[in-house]
Formats: C-alpha cells, structure tokens, sequence
C-alpha cells in the first residue's frame, strides 16, 4: 500500500547520449588518478633484463669437455638392465679390450666399459702397463709379486692409484656443486669394501646428483653420492675426443 503522504518524485530518465558521456568522463578520471609509475617501472626491468641477457654471454663448456663428459654418462647408464648382477668371480679375459660378461660385473666394470665407450680408454690396457714398470707404486694388497692382467683394473685401489698418477684427482668436497657429471667418485662401503661411482647429470630435489654404479644389483643409478664416506674424487681430463691417453701416467 502506498503511503499517501510521502511525497512522489518521477524518475528522471537521461538518454542514452547522457549515459553515455557520464561514463566516459568518470573513467578519464579514474584513469587520471592512476600513477604511470609501476607500468613504467615494469618497462624498465623487462628492458634491462634483455639489455643483460644480450651482454653477459652464458657458461659454456668447451664443445669436446662438454661431449665427453655427455658420453661417460651416457655410457654408464647405457649398461643400466644390462647388467643386472653383481659377480666378483675371477676370470679369465682377453687382453686388451677384455671384459666378463655384460650380464654381469663388479662396480669397476661399470667405470672400465662407460671409459672405453666415451673416451677410447682401455683401463685394463693401460693400468696393467703402468704396473708392469711401477709395481711399487700401486697398492700391496693381495701378497702379488707381479701384474695380473685378468684383475689389476677390477680393483677399486688399483684405479686410485692410477687416477692419481695420471692427474685426474681432484678435492673431495660435501657440497654436491663440487661434483660435475662424468666424475668418478670412491667410497668406503662398511666395514672395509672400497667401491666405485659415476656421477650422474641428474640431480634430486635438493640438487644433490645421482650416481650410477653396481654395487649389487647390477647397473643402477641412485641418490647414493655421499651415503659412505668418500676416499678419493677424479675427473678424466686432458683427453682429446678421438685419442687414447698416453699408457704411462708421470711418476714422482
């Protein structure tokens, strides 16, 4: 019910020009009011990170560092399902080149193949001939009074000893940054088994990389880098893409 003694005002319509014009006039004003300020700055930082992105070239490696680092991961994980046991059965093998099976091995024989693949070193080849002329200066662990071209390169000190001679040692380090895929790492597996690892251009969530290796269930590649203490670090180096090292590291 109306009430009859409030007064009545009759809408007033305004035309659609009206309508029109009031809308414009509120949106120049509401637009006047508004700071270029943070659309400027926003031009600003997008133009400076282009103008930096064109100065400051990226870190590269070098193309044949970068190739054979790809290559020894590649190749040691080209043996993951490959071989699927670990075997540290003496046996016979043929010389150079020799291997055990590849269903089979021990966690050098995942170094000795990945080398050969990537980089045409024959470990087997050449350790036996730098102990053949420095016997003394390889370890003195299994009461041999000579080389054993079978089984010299399988064991994980006699690599050390090798690396080292041959200047691939680098410092072991804590942080997962020091460590570049393609780097060989030693370990101590308890209570008293030296063991061998490649590291891994994959990483985990906390940036730390994998490793592959066998140490008994075959080829795998794992989120194991410091899980046992770390005896030595190595990286190949001064290898040119096509050519085998020289077989006799210096000697001091």
């Amino acid at each position: 019910m109306i009430d009859s003694q409030r007064e009545f005002k009759p809408v007033q319509r305004t035309s659609c020009k009206g309508r029109r014009n009031r809308f414009f006039a509120v949106y120049r004003t509401r637009s006047a009011r508004r700071s270029p300020a943070p659309v400027f700055n926003q031009i600003s930082r997008i133009l400076v990170i282009l103008i930096s992105g064109l100065l400051i070239p990226p870190v590269v490696l070098k193309g044949a560092e970068e190739a054979k680092v790809s290559s020894i991961v590649r190749a040691a994980r080209g043996q993951i399902g490959r071989t699927l046991r670990y075997d540290p059965s003496y046996r016979a093998l043929d010389y150079p080149n020799g291997d055990v099976p590849i269903e089979v091995g021990v966690c050098a024989d995942v170094v000795v193949r990945a080398l050969r693949t990537a980089c045409r070193i024959d470990l087997q080849k050449v350790v036996h001939d730098d102990m053949k002329q420095h016997f003394s200066s390889y370890p003195q662990k299994w009461g041999l009074s000579g080389t054993d071209k079978n089984i010299d390169h399988r064991r994980v000190p006699n690599l050390q000893a090798y690396f080292k001679l041959a200047g691939w040692e680098v410092p072991v380090s804590t942080k997962p940054g020091d460590y570049q895929p393609g780097d060989l790492v030693t370990c101590l597996v308890p209570p008293n088994l030296p063991h061998i690892m490649i590291v891994s251009d994959r990483i985990n969530a906390a940036k730390r990389p994998l490793v592959i290796h066998n140490i008994g269930s075959g080829a795998q590649e794992e989120d194991r880098l410091f899980e046992f203490k770390i005896t030595g670090h190595y990286r190949v180096a001064n290898i040119e893409t096509n050519a085998a090292p020289k077989a006799t590291p210096p000697h001091r």
